[in-house]
């Protein structure tokens, strides 16, 4: 049976990578990589020598078809990867995916890497139920998604740039109030990680102190 792949990778420190990511992706015929330089350390680290290729937001629609006749007609199906995390969660991935369930290819996820995963749990916030954004619209829109959120009486996670953090932390007081509950975490398992918690104007404070450098998982909570 024709079979895709979904392989979750290390979100920074290598030793996340499971045994069985590893099997997988020295079983497969091919790897579509997000980032074939990217992803070309992690295989050399591992000794992984499958040949790889690129499968990005920017060809995506471009490929899929073509990509979904060469997985049929594969021995031992790809696998998709992307930089960092779980493909498909704020990566590419869904399109691929939809298409081979429609073309009846089998599609086997691994579990594995997520950033907002330990943010969420590290934050002390309920995560019996939550709401997950990603990133917001960066122009058109992110004033509308902003007071949709606003209304959510749930814990929500964002995705978030080092370049708009602070755009970003500035928005959550005016939406939120200046007294929300907010869990800022960046580098997740990476030698720098951290995690500051308090109000807008608190982790504001931080990071004018500091450079804001890293990608950032910011979760709220009225």
């Amino acid at each position: 049976m024709s079979i895709l792949y979904v392989v979750p990778t290390p979100i920074g420190n290598l030793d996340d990578m499971t045994f069985r990511a590893i099997k997988t992706l020295q079983l497969v015929d091919y790897i579509l990589a997000e980032d074939t330089r990217t992803s070309g350390f992690l295989l050399k680290h591992f000794e992984i020598t499958t040949p790889m290729r690129s499968y990005h937001m920017h060809n995506e629609h471009k490929l899929v078809e073509g990509i979904v006749l060469q997985i049929k007609e594969s021995e031992n199906g790809f696998a998709l990867i992307t930089d960092a995390g779980t493909p498909a969660i704020s990566d590419p991935g869904y399109l691929l995916v939809k298409k081979c369930i429609e073309e009846g290819i089998k599609i086997e996820t691994l579990p594995g890497a997520t950033a907002f995963v330990p943010a969420l749990v590290n934050s002390g916030f309920p995560c019996d139920t939550f709401y997950f954004e990603g990133f917001l619209p960066q122009k058109k829109g992110r004033q509308k998604k902003w007071t949709e959120l606003s209304s959510i009486d749930k814990t929500i996670v964002l995705y978030e740039s080092p370049y708009r953090i602070v755009k970003l932390l500035n928005e959550a007081k005016e939406y939120f109030g200046e007294n929300c509950a907010i869990s800022v975490s960046r580098e997740i398992s990476k030698k720098f990680e951290e995690t500051v918690r308090g109000t807008p104007d608190k982790i504001l404070g931080h990071f004018s102190k500091k450079d804001p450098k890293g990608e950032f998982v910011v979760v709220l909570k009225k």
